[in-house]
């Protein structure tokens, strides 16, 4: 599968873009900004663009009004069309954001139902009680997800709703030639309707990936051969930037561990989890590290460890957002990519990342393990990569057995004699391939 070898790249458009919060009906053709940053993705390495919400919308993206058109903020279905051919002109992939689970009140068939009441055909669309109310005084109760009423829930049981989604689906693939999926609040949608889609996108484009928004439970119930090709990594999210603000890399590594490691309770064995240090829903990663030394390393981390990379557009050279200033906050219009050191590392770990089979696809096992610095080992059967991070400012002398007398470092190129222990710098990141 692709996406198990890609770096992926995410881009929030309503915001990246500058769209207004609200939607004003005013159509600007500002998406054709991406455009402007395929030179900076490619030299980041990214080679797969994940957008957030490109349909019309009430607000944020998420309260979607039709899916079969473009957000009228970000311009037409040519625009978006003619964006997706340029971006695999340059050998990237898209995969779009599909949220399925709920729609906004500004969705049509939802206001068909509330000017017609029982008379509206599409009244089994949504789980609907005519004798209650709702909080925006309907005279009808509905169902929101988690208790948000401007996300009013579909009810995916119904046969329409799904031949609806399953159009959508179709006409992305057909018009836009969207190469995946990534599936909004996945762990609300039923195993049912995440089967009927595998074997929907299956039929429709060979190599289609799914990866769903996972929380946290047990990853393999529905990422697995018959639902999700992939999820969100939000077990090892957490652990990434905690280990490094604690000093304690027993969490990160242990996360790792229990969801990768050789044991048979560990379900995502063999799996190919999205690894993000954040995303267009928490704080960006240069806020919430409390010592910046730490944030080329956090990003070692992420790119050596199981699974693929996903980077969130201006984090790579050190936006800030803090949660709890809204959601707007973390979803900034940036008008022009930036380069500084921690691109140019990201940019080297993009491509010892997609040149390193056991990067790629190579089991994972800890090697050496203590609070502020830790080495594990990614291997295959054709390569073995030692994972070295020190996050303490001073050197850390480390004596283990490394099963090879010299390596290569992937990152920088030098060699590396393991003869009588291994010197990590202070604050540094290493990939170590070693003779096998």
């Amino acid at each position: 599968m692709w996406a198990f070898e890609s770096v992926f790249y995410q881009i929030y458009p309503l915001g990246f873009c500058g769209a207004p919060f609200e939607n004003d009906g005013v159509l600007k053709h500002r998406i054709k900004k991406v455009s402007e940053w395929i030179p900076h993705i490619k030299k980041l390495g990214a080679n797969a663009i994940y957008f957030s919400p490109v349909f019309e919308s009430d607000t944020h993206g998420y309260n979607t009004r039709d899916f079969f058109k473009t957000d009228t903020r970000l311009g037409t279905n040519e625009d978006l069309k003619e964006l997706i051919a340029l971006l695999h002109e340059n050998g990237i992939k898209v995969v779009l954001d599909g949220v399925f689970n709920h729609v906004g009140r500004g969705f049509w068939a939802f206001q068909d139902v509330l000017e017609k009441r029982w008379d509206s055909p599409y009244k089994n669309w949504f789980n609907i009680d005519f004798g209650g109310n709702s909080n925006y005084n309907d005279g009808l109760w509905y169902e929101g997800w988690e208790g948000n009423y401007d996300l009013v829930k579909l009810n995916l049981y119904d046969p329409a709703v799904k031949e609806h989604l399953f159009s959508a689906v179709k006409f992305w693939i057909d018009y836009f030639d969207i190469d995946g999926l990534r599936l909004d609040v996945a762990y609300c949608l039923t195993p049912e309707f995440l089967s009927e889609l595998r074997g929907h996108t299956q039929s429709l484009k060979n190599e289609f990936v799914l990866i769903g928004e996972l929380l946290h439970g047990d990853y393999s119930q529905r990422v697995n051969d018959g639902m999700l090709h992939s999820c969100t990594n939000y077990q090892c999210y957490k652990g990434l930037y905690s280990s490094f603000n604690s000093m304690n890399m027993f969490e990160i590594i242990h996360s790792v561990q229990r969801l990768f490691g050789d044991e048979q309770w560990c379900v995502c064995r063999g799996k190919h989890l999205m690894n993000f240090v954040d995303n267009h829903d928490v704080t960006r990663i240069a806020s919430i590290l409390s010592n910046p030394d730490h944030l080329p390393l956090i990003y070692g981390m992420m790119f050596g460890m199981p699974g693929f990379p996903c980077i969130y557009y201006g984090s790579e050279f050190g936006v800030q957002g803090d949660k709890s200033q809204g959601d707007p906050a973390l979803r900034p219009s940036i008008d022009a990519p930036q380069e500084n050191e921690l691109t140019e590392l990201i940019s080297r770990l993009a491509n010892a990342f997609k040149n390193s089979d056991a990067l790629k696809n190579g089991s994972f096992r800890s090697v050496l393990l203590q609070n502020k610095h830790c080495i594990f080992e990614r291997k295959t059967d054709s390569e073995r990569v030692l994972v070295a991070i020190n996050a303490d400012s001073a050197p850390a002398m480390c004596h283990f057995d490394a099963g090879c007398g010299m390596a290569q470092d992937l990152i920088t190129g030098k060699t590396h004699d393991f003869g009588g222990g291994s010197e990590l710098p202070p604050y540094s990141v290493q990939f170590w391939k070693t003779e096998r």
